[in-house]
């Protein structure tokens, strides 16, 4: 099957793939790299869990985007079902087809049963998309935040995943030439069974230390100052440390440097961060912890920590 040019090879190393992530704008660690690494040579899914806005969506962005791969995200939610997830029939058009043949004088019924049940009339969702081939090469499918589906769905995805095929009774079974690069997201509001689990390599997705969160906003937020990129990082990093309903994640991280950016800070002052603390906190209890001396104290800490 020919590629196209803007399709690039899969990363023969560890080295390789964090150069690819990279090129993506992606600042990852060796343990993350290796697992991406794995996941794409042993043709495995890759079950990512982590906190929200640590970076696991973001994974499967850069790999489509740096591979020149088809990006291909099911989104979950509460309730997600086969109709939704894989395929359902164009009821109102086959509808249609069966009313035209019979105007026509059409009287056959085996065969416009054959007519509007064949591959027109399929509404194909995202996980029957990822089978398809394509010229491009293997998708990436994006299964995001899974924990928020129930057990019948996370069992039809297991049977999805082992053999890369669905059955349409209708048409058959779907099975994909090359099996697409799977990466499966939770936020571990509930544990996803051992049995998916088994079926994929798993990583955890782990807040930043200082100085890769660091590294990571002279990438995503380049137009802050430096000695306010070093401020921000500081500060985010001791409010990890305090008993919070939700601790800020890299996204609001990025967030709150680019908020600060436009407001043309050039470092942290009471003034200006308790302004804008919703960027970076979204639960009004966190914000109260934050108010007066406490957080003039937090801002001093912060400063003191760089030296």
């Amino acid at each position: 099957m020919r590629k196209d040019d803007h399709v690039t090879a899969l990363p023969g190393s560890i080295d390789e793939t964090l150069a690819l992530l990279t090129r993506g704008d992606y600042v990852a660690d060796r343990s993350l790299a290796t697992v991406v690494f794995l996941a794409m040579k042993m043709g495995r899914p890759l079950f990512l869990e982590g906190e929200a806005g640590v970076g696991k969506t973001e994974i499967a962005k850069v790999l489509a985007a740096t591979l020149g791969r088809k990006l291909i995200r099911l989104q979950c939610y509460e309730g997600l079902d086969v109709s939704s997830a894989v395929y359902e029939w164009d009821y109102a058009r086959q509808m249609m087809a069966i009313r035209l043949a019979e105007a026509a004088g059409e009287s056959d019924r085996a065969r416009i049963e054959h007519d509007v049940f064949s591959e027109r009339y399929l509404i194909k969702r995202p996980l029957l998309q990822a089978l398809q081939a394509s010229t491009d090469g293997p998708p990436v499918l994006l299964v995001d935040e899974l924990d928020r589906t129930d057990d019948a769905f996370e069992a039809f995805l297991l049977e999805i995943l082992s053999d890369f095929q669905v059955t349409i009774p209708e048409l058959g079974t779907i099975r994909a030439d090359q099996p697409p690069i799977v990466i499966i997201t939770s936020n571990r509001t509930r544990e996803v069974h051992d049995a998916l689990k088994r079926r994929c390599l798993y990583h955890w997705v782990d807040y930043p230390d200082a100085a890769r969160e660091l590294d990571i906003l002279r990438v995503k937020a380049p137009g802050a100052p430096a000695r306010l990129t070093q401020e921000i990082v500081a500060f985010v990093q001791s409010l990890r440390k305090r008993d919070l309903f939700k601790q800020p994640g890299v996204a609001e991280t990025i967030d709150w440097a680019s908020a600060l950016t436009e407001l043309d800070a050039v470092s942290l002052d009471a003034s200006v961060v308790s302004d804008t603390l919703g960027v970076l906190l979204k639960y009004q209890d966190d914000i109260q912890q934050l108010q007066g001396s406490d957080l003039q104290k937090t801002i001093d800490d912060a400063r003191a920590s760089l030296g």
